[in-house]
């Protein structure tokens, strides 16, 4: 499987003090690159949660934000007998000492500090809600990871075909430039010799023309190793696994060979197929960049 770089996933859980939401987003990068945004109370966990994630990931920028809802005071809360016991001794007191003083009401009572408890989760109980709620997270985000994985697959796939065919059109070029170079130098030479007494060296000077234009415009291995290339790219990218790396050298040494054809070039077929072929190696290598 190949894995795209790119990606997001969301997973959320109620828990007895409130609400979780976990938020993995990710992009390019050269290496792992984890960062945490999360309430100050759940700090302790960070470990634990950089560990999950590097045991998916190897290469990508990944931001995993934690947002917590507590819940208010009136869902879920219980009253606090001791403080209310307590609230009425103090009520009894007041009033004995200060007669005209206006006794507490119930709302009174229920915004005084503490006498509403709500339930709080231990540091434990919110640790393995926390890892459950990545591990959803990660599924759903692998998941998308490699459906973005295996279009970007299709994609260099038929890059890769694109290529293969403009090598092989300009495979029949070569021989027929230097074909053509010949001719033209043999009317050449019989247009200027044509008049000469001596021409005993006329054979060996064609032959030596034609040998050293041949060997200017010698594009056999370039061709050939544009061809191993193609072929270790179908091979990476069949095989699977992390191949950003090896793909994006790969895109530099097909890039040399474009180079080169296009340099050596003679003919302007063969230059427009070097110029396609360096276009479609950039197209290559942009998205390449998306690749673990």
């Amino acid at each position: 499987m190949i894995l795209s770089m790119t990606g997001y996933a969301t997973a959320s859980a109620e828990i007895d003090s409130g609400s979780l939401t976990l938020d993995l987003r990710a992009v390019n990068h050269r290496y792992l690159d984890i960062q945490l945004r999360m309430p100050d109370e759940m700090r302790g966990f960070e470990g634990a949660l950089r560990e999950v994630i590097a045991s998916q990931m190897q290469r990508g920028k990944v931001e995993c934000r934690i947002n917590y809802a507590a819940r208010s005071a009136q869902t879920g809360a219980a009253l606090n007998p001791d403080l209310l016991r307590q609230l009425a001794a103090w009520s009894k007191e007041v009033q004995n000492a200060l007669p005209d003083v206006r006794t507490l009401g119930v709302a009174d009572v229920l915004r005084w500090n503490g006498v509403l408890e709500t339930p709080n989760a231990s540091a434990e109980d919110l640790r393995a809600t926390l890892l459950d709620l990545l591990q959803n997270a990660l599924q759903e985000f692998s998941a998308s990871r490699a459906r973005e994985g295996e279009k970007l697959k299709d994609f260099l796939l038929q890059r890769v075909e694109k290529i293969e065919s403009l090598r092989n059109e300009v495979l029949p070029h070569v021989p027929a430039a230097i074909a053509a170079y010949e001719q033209k130098l043999i009317a050449r030479l019989r247009e200027a010799m044509q008049n000469a007494p001596i021409q005993d060296t006329w054979d060996e000077r064609l032959r030596q023309e034609i040998s050293l234009f041949a060997s200017k415009i010698d594009v056999d291995e370039e061709l050939s190793r544009l061809a191993s290339h193609l072929t270790e790219m179908r091979r990476i990218l069949v095989q699977g696994g992390a191949v950003g790396k090896r793909l994006d050298f790969l895109m530099q040494e097909l890039n040399r060979e474009a180079n080169t054809l296009g340099s050596k070039s003679v003919d302007a077929e063969v230059s427009r197929s070097a110029m396609e072929m360096k276009i479609l190696i950039e197209q290559m290598r942009e998205q390449i960049q998306n690749l673990e």
